[in-house]
């Protein structure tokens, strides 16, 4: 496992590719804030609305679209991130489209990353005890593609160009949620900044005052390692030159 040493290049821009409202949190948000500290700007980019996120029977769906929008907002401004786009397609029917692939690719061709994170496409079941949302899967499959080739491909949707996005070359990869991890960043001195980023999502019940908290306890120790260190687990990948 390689030690999460932060990128050296001119381009210090990354995009987090969620499937919901809270996944990029659960993710990545220690590393955005970690690398916003050193000048790195992160921007998210959510696929569903989150419309199916309750157990509330009361709910409206509009307004829970509504609550999460905001809940994701102030949870990416506590992890660091300077914007959160919104694709809403509707969540638990995501599936891998073409124009779901044109919104992702608009995005990276709008942002210009460097880098990528996103979850893990390959994934049904995560240590024999969690199973991986389709909507994660098919967000991982879709952000794949998107970067390579179809970003770099002046031919795939060419419509963007005439738009004044040019094509783009995203130089890494860090998916979360992979049993292939080889890179870790170490967390453990921003880790109560993602667990505040996490309080964001109230609707959730990861609230700090909510009585469901202690799942935040359990969640703070799956990232806690033999060493009492905090991580944060990726598989990287660094595209070929």
């Amino acid at each position: 496992m390689s030690e999460g040493m932060i990128p050296e290049t001119d381009n210090k821009t990354a995009l987090v590719i969620a499937a919901h409202p809270d996944d990029a949190d659960f993710g990545a948000a220690g590393t955005s804030y970690l690398w916003t500290q050193a000048g790195w700007t992160f921007y998210y980019l959510v696929c569903t609305d989150g419309s199916k996120g309750t157990s509330d029977p009361n709910m409206d769906p509009a307004e829970l679209i509504r609550i999460r929008r905001d809940e994701q907002r102030e949870a990416a401004r506590r992890a660091g991130a300077k914007e959160v786009f919104f694709l809403d397609n509707v969540d638990g029917e995501l599936q891998v489209t073409r124009d779901l692939l044109g919104a992702v690719v608009r995005h990276i061709r709008l942002l210009k990353p460097y880098a990528v994170f996103t979850h893990d496409p390959e994934a049904f079941i995560v240590r024999n005890s969690f199973i991986n949302h389709s909507d994660h899967r098919n967000t991982g499959h879709v952000a794949i593609d998107a970067i390579y080739p179809t970003a770099r491909d002046r031919l795939n949707f060419p419509e963007h160009l005439a738009e004044g996005l040019d094509v783009h070359n995203v130089k890494e990869i860090y998916i979360w949620g992979s049993e292939k991890a080889n890179f870790d960043v170490d967390i453990t001195d921003v880790v109560d900044q993602k667990i505040h980023a996490l309080n964001a999502h109230i609707s959730q019940g990861l609230g700090a005052d909510n009585p469901n908290s202690d799942f935040l306890k359990f969640v703070r120790e799956r990232w806690r390692g033999e060493d009492g260190r905090y991580t944060e687990r990726f598989r990287r990948v660094v595209l070929f030159r």
